[in-house]
């Protein structure tokens, strides 16, 4: 299962937490922001909520991995944004970080799994020098089929794989526009197969098409109980009362934390390195779809900060204890794990070893979170937590659902739209005048206005 504790996001435990007659009241505005939310669900305008319930979209990605079952290696995604962060999370929760160091034989004959998510030339040529080309598939993740760093990536490998005489339609996989983009036109033209990302479903939302699960299928993952947890989830939090909603809950404790309590940055904390990269997938969710300009003109949205635990004890926990109190802090907890160590009991006459022997490392992570979530408590820090009995496929799908839907409640009660992202487009605009890319005149005219740079701000060091 999944739960929440969120007692110490309350004024009953957190002097400065959410007030009873607040929660009680804010009841009434949760059920605004769930219309506002159905609405767009049942208009067909937003999709990714009843997305695991598509079973012919499921049945295109195991199709597509049982017809290469064997045949390669190594998988590359080749994506950026929401279309290589949502496949990083699952790989990092359903296949451990070794996972990759395996042999082939220890890894029952599934492929290792790599998604370059950046442009950098060192990492690119890093992997590509260490891939063995014939033996790997690529998979090229973008919507629009536009996208530069993407279609980037795309451009290098297709290089790699046609000059050493290899067909691009055997080593090619396209995850794109049910009809539109040139990522749609080069697979009719190369007969390269391309899966779907349906036209109601935005790239951060996406992480459960074929975008996350054609990755996750390619390297054994098990989507029907994935999609399975995912559904669940999605019923669940339809629940029209508030204390029975994860969704909801998250939802709205958040925004009241930031628009009444001054907790302005909201951090995930996994206490799990499975979950680790949860946390990076959930920056993108919560911040591309928050910081926006509400309808009244406002510029609003909380800041997303991911943290690690025990790790970030030793780092981020400090200016949380005791640095400005505009945080909350939601800590991911996993009640058993996949496998555990036990302590050794060494060094009897040693205090400072002798009390760990006989724990073990489950115990040990799980009590530190405890420790840290009651001590934050204490100096009237809010945090909440959300546990999950294992990680496994089931409760990845759920646990990634419940935070999408919480990101959409949230729009509603922000008033904004949390499926558009206008912020980034003058950037974009502003690259493809600078690379020469057509069409892009107007950017390039605006790109001219800008001041030059200043000899006086700048450092002459040669």
């Amino acid at each position: 299962m999944i739960n929440i504790d969120y007692t110490n996001m309350m004024a009953s435990a957190v002097p400065s937490g959410v007030t009873p007659e607040t929660w009680s009241a804010f009841e009434e505005k949760f059920k605004g922001a769930q219309a506002g939310f159905a609405k767009l669900v049942d208009s067909g305008e937003v999709g990714f909520s009843e997305i695991a319930a598509n079973k012919t979209l499921a049945e295109s990605v195991v199709a597509f991995a049982k017809s290469v079952e064997g045949r390669f290696s190594d998988v590359v995604v080749l994506g950026i944004g929401g279309s290589a962060l949502g496949p990083i999370a699952l790989r990092t929760a359903l296949c451990a970080d070794h996972w990759n160091l395996r042999s082939k034989e220890q890894r029952a004959g599934q492929p290792r799994l790599h998604v370059l998510d950046n442009v950098d030339p060192v990492s690119i040529s890093g992997l590509l020098d260490i891939l063995n080309i014939p033996d790997t598939l690529f998979v090229v993740i973008s919507k629009s089929g536009g996208t530069a760093e993407t279609m980037s990536q795309f451009l290098i490998a297709y290089d790699a794989v046609a000059s050493r005489n290899l067909n691009p339609a055997s080593h090619f996989v396209f995850v794109t526009d049910p009809s539109s983009g040139a990522l749609r036109k080069l697979a009719d033209e190369l007969k390269i197969p391309a899966l779907e990302i349906p036209s109601n479903v935005g790239g951060r939302f996406s992480v459960l098409t074929p975008v996350g699960t054609l990755p996750a299928a390619l390297v054994g993952v098990d989507l029907n109980e994935l999609l399975r947890g995912a559904a669940e989830m999605a019923d669940r939090c339809l629940s029209p009362s508030l204390r029975d909603n994860p969704a909801g809950i998250f939802a709205a404790l958040q925004y009241l934390s930031d628009t009444d309590l001054g907790r302005h940055i909201h951090v995930l904390m996994p206490y799990s390195d499975e979950l680790r990269d949860v946390a990076n997938w959930f920056v993108q969710l919560w911040s591309e779809s928050l910081g926006k300009v509400d309808s009244a003109g406002r510029h609003v949205g909380p800041t997303p900060l991911p943290a690690l635990g025990a790790t970030d004890q030793h780092s981020q926990v400090q200016l949380f204890m005791e640095g400005p109190a505009d945080k909350t802090i939601t800590f991911l907890s996993v009640r058993q794990r996949s496998v555990d160590v036990v302590i050794p009991k060494l060094f009897d006459t040693v205090p400072e070893l002798s009390y760990l022997g006989g724990h073990s490392l489950s115990e040990l992570i799980n009590i530190e979170q405890l420790s840290t979530a009651g001590a934050l408590a204490r100096r009237d820090r809010l945090n909440m937590t959300i546990e999950l009995s294992k990680v496994d496929a089931w409760h990845i799908g759920g646990l990634l659902m419940m935070l999408e839907i919480a990101t959409a409640y949230a729009g509603q009660l922000y008033q904004v739209d949390a499926f558009n992202q206008p912020g980034v487009e003058l950037g974009k605009s502003f690259a493809y005048a600078l690379l020469g890319k057509p069409g892009a005149d107007d950017a390039k005219a605006e790109w001219d206005l800008l001041p030059k740079p200043d000899s006086r701000w700048r450092t002459n060091n040669q």
